[in-house]
C-alpha cells in the first residue's frame, strides 16, 4: 500500500516539477526570471488563473489554447509534464521494492532511497536538456556541469553503501575513480568524433555541449550504458535526418540548405540516456548473448 501511495505521489510531484520545468525552458533562454511574473500567456500577457495552471489537465481543458487570445500553447507543455510524471512514478515503483520490507538492513534501505532520489534528479536534468536543445539548440553548462558533479557524488554514495569489505571510504573513492575514467573515455570519444567530422567536412558536427552531456551520462550510468545511449541517439538522429530528407517541404528546398540543417543531437542523447537508464543493462546483456559472448 505504501509503495502504491508513494508511486502516486511521485507521479503528481513529477507533473508539478514538469510544469515548473516548462516555465524554466520558456523563460531561461530569454534571460527572464523563472519566478516573476506569474505564469501568463506569451502572446497576450493574460495572467493564468489557478485552474488554468494545473499540470496536464489545464492544457487538455483549454484544448491547448490561451483562454484570452486563443493562441496555440504548444505540445511541449503537456509532453514535458506527462513524461516527467511517468518517469518519476516508474522510478519510484521500480526502485522502492526493497524499502517496503522492514527486515532489510539499513544499508539496503539507504541505497534504495539514494537510487530513487538520484533518478528523480537525473530524469529532471535529461528532460530539461532535451527540451532546451530541441527548441534552442542549447545545452547550458549550468545543467551539464553540475549534472556531472551530481553523477560523481551519486557514484560515491552507492560505492560507499555497496562496499563489501566494510570500508565505506575505500568503496566511495574506488567508485569515484571508476566513474572518472568512464567520463574521460566517453568525453574523449566525443571529442575525437567532433575532430574527425571537422577534419573531413570542415565544419562543426558536434557541439561541446554534446560532449559534456555524454560525460554527464557516463557519470550517472557508467561507460557501457552511456555508449548504449549514444547508439540510440545516433539511431534517432538518423531517423530524424531521413524524415527531413523525404519531407515534401524539404524536397522543394535546395540540397545544400537541407544538408546544413542543424539537428538537436542533445535531445536524442537525452532520450537515449533515459532509455539506457531503464533498460541499458538488459540491452547490453541481450546483445552479448546474441553475439555468443
Amino acid at each position: 500500500m505504501i509503495r502504491i501511495l508513494g508511486t502516486v505521489f511521485a507521479a503528481l510531484a513529477g507533473l508539478a516539477f514538469g510544469s515548473f520545468l516548462n516555465v524554466f525552458v520558456t523563460r531561461w533562454p530569454e534571460g527572464e526570471s523563472v519566478v516573476r511574473p506569474r505564469s501568463h500567456c506569451r502572446n497576450c500577457d493574460h495572467a493564468l488563473a489557478w485552474w488554468e495552471n494545473i499540470p496536464l489537465i489545464s492544457w487538455v481543458a483549454l484544448r491547448g489554447r490561451c483562454r484570452a487570445c486563443r493562441e496555440w500553447i504548444g505540445w511541449r507543455y503537456p509532453i514535458v509534464e506527462a513524461v516527467l510524471g511517468a518517469l518519476w512514478a516508474f522510478a519510484f515503483w521500480r526502485l522502492s521494492a526493497p524499502a517496503q520490507f522492514p527486515e532489510q538492513s539499513p544499508v539496503v534501505l539507504y541505497a534504495a532511497i539514494a537510487r530513487i532520489v538520484s533518478e528523480l534528479v537525473f530524469y529532471w536534468l535529461l528532460v530539461a536538456l532535451a527540451a532546451l536543445d530541441a527548441e534552442n539548440l542549447w545545452l547550458p553548462n549550468l545543467l551539464t556541469l553540475p549534472g556531472i558533479v551530481l553523477g560523481l557524488a551519486y557514484a560515491m554514495v552507492m560505492g560507499a553503501l555497496g562496499a563489501s569489505d566494510g570500508s565505506m571510504k575505500y568503496g566511495a573513492w574506488r567508485a569515484l575513480a571508476g566513474q572518472a575514467c568512464a567520463i574521460a573515455i566517453a568525453a574523449g570519444f566525443m571529442l575525437l568524433t567532433r575532430w574527425l567530422y571537422w577534419l573531413f567536412r570542415r565544419r562543426e558536427g558536434l557541439g561541446l555541449g554534446d560532449v559534456k552531456l555524454m560525460a554527464m551520462l557516463a557519470a550517472w550510468l557508467g561507460l557501457s550504458d552511456a555508449f548504449v545511449a549514444l547508439l540510440l541517439a545516433a539511431l534517432l538522429g538518423t531517423l530524424a535526418a531521413i524524415t527531413l530528407l523525404i519531407a515534401p517541404a524539404r524536397r522543394r528546398g535546395s540540397a545544400a540548405k537541407w544538408a546544413t540543417t542543424p539537428l538537436p543531437f542533445g535531445t536524442f542523447l537525452s532520450i537515449g540516456g533515459i532509455v539506457s537508464s531503464l533498460w541499458g543493462s538488459q540491452m547490453v546483456a541481450a546483445y552479448l548473448h546474441w553475439a555468443g559472448f
